[in-house]
């Protein structure tokens, strides 16, 4: 495998910024049906108080010839924030992704491009996906930070048990209108729809012992009502990596064969 940490100066943030990549080269001697397509792009998102480290084992990426890339998207909700410099959404839906293609040759297809990303990260890449389906064909979306209701209610000085109205305010926008915001899944959702466009394949998972479990299940219920095809799994599991591990060892088999 070869490992590559790439600097330039970001537009969205207006700084210099670096992201990994990941580019699997080890299977010249052993070539297989994957090896002979053209190669794949996954994008993962970390998590809240996350950073830009790889959770997906690089054998997987071997096999099924899939170039991993990895974002720092800091604490900003994978979201375009209030504030100068904090263009997250823009930065991983288009800056990076020219950038690829452009240096790469990768991501040049929706259907050779995927972005995957747990808690923080898994609403990141939903949100992504849904706001470039062009771009990405495929969204999978871990332990899901379906936030949108709880923080819809929150008031200025309201705290919870992860960061302050402050905080939500600056990475989604005015909170009393958030629900009928383009940073709300479901008015993304609905929009497309309207439209008739084309959505990304969406694959979901949730532990039943994840305090995110009810949050996504509503989200889940929301996809039913409105017949978008999708992947949802409950297995035994909380809000850690072991369960998340679990999800990549299911679901990377399943959506690169």
């Amino acid at each position: 495998m070869s490992q590559l940490t790439i600097k330039y100066f970001s537009r969205c943030l207006i700084r210099n910024i670096t992201f990994n990549m990941i580019l699997p080269n080890d299977y010249v001697d052993k070539e297989n049906e994957y090896t002979k397509r053209p190669r794949k792009t996954l994008m993962i998102l970390h998590g809240y108080t996350g950073d830009a480290g790889n959770w997906v084992p690089e054998e997987l990426a071997n096999k099924y010839n899939f170039a991993i890339i990895i974002p720092n998207g800091e604490n900003g909700f994978w979201l375009d924030g209030i504030s100068t410099g904090h263009k997250f959404q823009t930065l991983i839906g288009i800056e990076i992704i020219e950038y690829l293609r452009k240096n790469f040759n990768l991501a040049k297809k929706s259907e050779d491009t995927y972005i995957m990303g747990f808690s923080m990260g898994g609403f990141g890449a939903i949100h992504t996906a849904l706001a470039y389906p062009q771009t990405f064909g495929t969204a999978i979306g871990f332990s899901f930070a379906n936030i949108i209701n709880k923080i819809s209610k929150m008031k200025p000085g309201d705290p919870d048990s992860h960061a302050n109205y402050e905080y939500y305010r600056e990475c989604f926008g005015d909170l009393e209108k958030v629900k009928e915001s383009d940073n709300n899944p479901e008015i993304q959702i609905k929009k497309l729809l309207a439209k008739g466009e084309k959505l990304p394949k969406l694959y979901l998972a949730c532990g039943k012992e994840d305090f995110l479990l009810e949050n996504d299940r509503e989200f889940h219920k929301f996809l039913e009502e409105n017949n978008v095809k999708h992947v949802y799994w409950e297995a035994p599991g909380n809000h850690n990596p072991e369960f998340w591990d679990k999800c990549v060892q299911k679901f990377i088999p399943e959506i690169f064969s």
